[in-house]
């Protein structure tokens, strides 16, 4: 589990291709070292665990799914990051449910200055905004955001300063695909309204309701 705060950014070292999987070693000097074998850490929003470490550098496995859900598939070496590791038990919770599974990706289409802040405007498929509501959160590349705007097809979120500089979501550019990982707890709700029927006045007589 992961709270979407992110700790550090790291860099591409090597990129291995092996069928329909991937072991990406990944440069850290912030986190590498107190990393362990089976650790798990979200690289820009994907739960990765770590197979592997050398002094700086780590590595993590993915396989072909997580590819296609996500941007993994198109990275290159010496591209940035953004990294959390796990949330231990006796943290505090600053973000909010993050799970680390990607759903999709989504496109930046827009990008607007007002003051120190910026405003992010993405696309997505409805199978995602479905589950994205004004005020709500929403992980974009593992970072947790509120969302200022939703609609259909589209949605918008606030970047403060902070967040520009300390993640890599301020060198995004126009036609950028991001990870999107979408409220956990949206999931679930919209889960159980599609699996239940319309409530009858028979329903209601046979629970002991009367009126």
């Amino acid at each position: 589990m992961f709270t979407g705060i992110i700790e550090t950014q790291g860099k591409i070292a090597g990129i291995d291709r092996k069928g329909g999987t991937f072991r990406i070693r990944i440069k850290a000097p912030e986190i590498a070292p107190e990393l362990r074998v089976d650790d798990s850490v979200a690289v820009s929003g994907i739960c990765l665990t770590v197979t592997a470490r050398q002094e700086e550098i780590f590595s993590v496995d993915a396989i072909g799914e997580t590819a296609s859900r996500s941007t993994l598939g198109n990275w290159k070496d010496g591209k940035t990051v953004n990294l959390e590791r796990g949330m231990p038990a006796d943290g505090r919770f600053d973000g909010h449910l993050v799970q680390g599974h990607v759903d999709d990706t989504a496109v930046l289409t827009d990008r607007q200055t007002k003051g120190n802040s910026v405003l992010l405007h993405f696309v997505a498929g409805e199978h995602l905004t479905e589950l994205i509501v004004e005020k709500g959160s929403v992980t974009v590349d593992g970072v947790s955001l509120t969302v200022t705007e939703a609609g259909k097809d589209r949605f918008t979120v606030a970047l403060i300063p902070y967040t520009l500089e300390h993640t890599t979501l301020g060198s995004l550019r126009m036609a950028d695909r991001v990870n999107i990982e979408t409220d956990i707890v949206g999931k679930y709700i919209l889960k159980h309204l599609k699996g239940s029927k319309s409530l009858s006045e028979a329903d209601l007589k046979k629970w002991g309701y009367h009126w």
